[in-house]
């Protein structure tokens, strides 16, 4: 045998490998746009003239509301032309978003420019699951999709120290520069080694009777429907984390630069849950999974609630870290199960189900991460609220449906 052949075996774990690794990458850009640029807040704030210390939280707002509008687009585009334009057509639009940004002013343009990130961004994040469910279908879809958030996790662990190592040497413009080098070797990569994945006899005529047609057959499944509403509410309340965690890490705690190195700790767990979930989702089912996951989190979120209290909104850091710890494991068993639960009964609609779910959830948590992280002030008291109510109505959904 020469160094130069492979066993099927080989060639096909190689190839899964590839595909896991580009599909987390191309994925990641939603995370990436976020994460790196939270150390800067305080700089962006000074810049653009951000008079409340909780509007900046808008940045990461406006780039998830751009992403909510574009999945609605995307999935029926990808299911008429195909999945890799539809792709890059998203990276076009993303990296016009990031030169608006980065050359912004003024708060207005730098949230235009954002907005035009989520929807450039909309593009490689709803069309990679559409891609993943034409390989795949259930409990081996979960199996992927939490192989794909081992990998992708990696991104919010280290993107927050990108974007703090950055402002060391640069300004927070810099950032977005990074942003589109980055895009620009995503496409390259998409372009040369991933093979189209839906053949032209599947594809369906781009027209609104079409794309009403397969949002009714979303609507019609009660349980696409419910895990939507219920990865809406888990994503709500992970995005109010998200919203207020610089405030809360620099400010309320005082770590200052040290704020990248506790927000991967927590990363971390996320990625952890993710990687033990890939092993026993094959063994346990992902409905088993998701809702042992829900359940746990709902006595975490009211231990966490009760710790916040007793404490006055202020526990102290371990506390507040070894509680989120926990939170955050149970929440990455729940993100590959609960997207893959509602695609499961959607193959046959696998584009437009995926921007149908995927903008659904994302307002929802839009809607709920803002109000309840515009509430923050100066304690953790309504975060843990938030936790508390968003995941106890969770589970009374789970409960229904199932």
């Amino acid at each position: 045998m020469t160094l130069n052949s492979n066993t099927p075996a080989e060639h096909e774990s190689s190839s899964l490998a590839e595909f896991v690794a580009l599909m987390a990458f191309t994925m990641s850009l939603v995370a990436l746009s976020i994460d790196a640029m939270l150390p800067a807040f305080p700089d962006m704030a000074g810049d653009l003239a951000v008079s409340s210390g909780n509007d900046i939280q808008l940045v990461v707002s406006m780039l998830f509301i751009g992403l909510a509008v574009g999945q609605l687009f995307y999935g029926p585009l990808s299911d008429s032309i195909g999945r890799k334009p539809a792709i890059y057509t998203g990276f076009v639009i993303f990296i016009l978003g990031s030169l608006l940004s980065m050359v912004a002013t003024d708060f207005f343009t730098m949230l235009a420019g954002r907005l035009l990130q989520g929807i450039g961004a909309a593009g490689p994040r709803t069309v990679s699951v559409a891609l993943i469910r034409d390989r795949f279908h259930g409990s081996e879809m979960a199996r992927v999709m939490s192989f794909i958030m081992t990998v992708f996790i990696l991104v919010p662990i280290f993107a927050p120290a990108l974007g703090q190592g950055i402002l060391l040497v640069a300004g927070w413009r810099t950032i977005f520069g990074v942003f589109i080098i980055l895009a620009l070797l995503l496409l390259g990569w998409l372009s040369l080694r991933q093979p189209e994945t839906l053949p032209p006899e599947k594809r369906k005529p781009f027209t609104l009777r079409n794309i009403f047609s397969a949002f009714g057959e979303v609507l019609k499944s009660r349980v696409a429907v419910t895990y939507s509403l219920v990865a809406g509410c888990i994503s709500g309340a992970f995005l109010s984390y998200l919203n207020t965690s610089q405030q809360i890490f620099q400010e309320q705690y005082g770590l200052g630069k040290l704020f990248p190195v506790f927000f991967g700790l927590l990363a971390i767990a996320v990625g952890c849950a993710s990687l033990l979930n890939s092993a026993m989702v094959m063994r346990f089912g992902m409905h088993q999974l998701a809702n042992g996951a829900l359940r746990l989190m709902m006595v975490l979120s009211w231990l966490f609630l009760l710790i916040v209290w007793l404490n006055d909104g202020h526990p102290a850091l371990w506390l507040f870290m070894a509680l989120c710890l926990a939170l955050f494991f149970c929440i990455g068993v729940l993100f590959g199960n609960l997207n893959s639960i509602a695609m499961e009964p959607l193959g046959h609609v696998a584009g437009t189900a995926a921007a149908a779910i995927g903008s659904s959830t994302t307002l929802l948590a839009v809607a709920l991460g803002y109000l309840v992280g515009q509430a923050y002030d100066g304690t953790l008291m309504p975060m843990a609220i938030g936790f508390v109510s968003l995941i106890s109505l969770s589970v009374l959904l789970t409960a229904i449906v199932e």
